[in-house]
């Protein structure tokens, strides 16, 4: 079971439509064609609000001589966790996965700045701090248990960013559902096991209050994207009466 994070406080909505769902249930592509149909009526931006894991280690990897090795030991490090939560992490562990919850609000506090410009934002996943776990977009040390002071601070600071950006929800979130079976017939190269964690787990999510609309992803692309335009037609009209 997920460790469970304490209720918190919030902003009003902010001018931003976030997409969620399972890995295969069609955030990216509803993501882009949300842009595509919606920058003719307003100016519209995507974001990427996920921890960015994979793309830090190709960073990493880039680096001369230490950089491949390096790389791959520290994000088998942070995955890790996820695995053996009762384990208490170490020194490196704990700064890795820290820095790359640093990195996520450093586009969270981007996206705020957009926000109070008069842009629509549109982000592909969305940080929450329901439940705890990189692969729910929450805290991923709050899985953790123990540790050093080093340890136990880090995961306590890690916490506070995630309430913080918790504490603005999107002006609407749409939720992609999906089965595990169609998830994995269309990202074949994911564990399963993560996608049924995450399948199991997303559709509890209240996103701090947000208003939540629930498509099925199995849905033909053009259905979910007429759904999704008509729910955020609807939210940005009440938004501005």
């Amino acid at each position: 079971m997920s460790q469970q994070i304490k209720p918190i406080a919030h902003h009003a909505p902010v001018h931003v439509i976030a997409i969620t769902g399972c890995d295969g249930s069609g955030k990216s592509t509803l993501a882009a064609s949300l842009v595509s149909h919606l920058s003719s009526e307003t100016s519209t931006q995507l974001i990427y609000l996920g921890q960015s894991s994979g793309r830090i280690g190709e960073w990493i990897s880039s680096l001369p001589i230490i950089g491949a090795p390096f790389g791959r030991y520290l994000l088998s490090k942070s995955n890790r966790v996820h695995e053996r939560p009762s384990t208490p992490p170490g020194n490196i562990t704990t700064l890795v996965i820290y820095l790359l919850s640093c990195w996520r609000a450093c586009k969270f506090w981007r996206m705020l700045a957009k926000s109070q410009q008069q842009h629509l934002l549109i982000t592909d996943r969305y940080p929450q701090a329901e439940v705890a776990g990189f692969r729910f977009d929450g805290p991923q040390l709050a899985k953790t248990v123990g540790g050093n002071c080093w340890v136990r601070a880090l995961r306590k600071r890690e916490q506070q960013l995630y309430e913080w950006m918790a504490s603005y929800p999107p002006l609407l979130l749409i939720r992609l559902d999906i089965d595990e079976q169609t998830a994995h017939s269309r990202k074949p190269d994911h564990e399963l096991s993560a996608l049924r964690e995450k399948i199991a787990t997303l559709p509890h999510l209240t996103f701090n209050g947000a208003q939540i609309l629930d498509l099925d992803g199995r849905e033909p692309a053009s259905k979910i994207l007429n759904e999704s335009l008509r729910a955020i037609r609807t939210s940005l009209s009440q938004s501005r009466a």
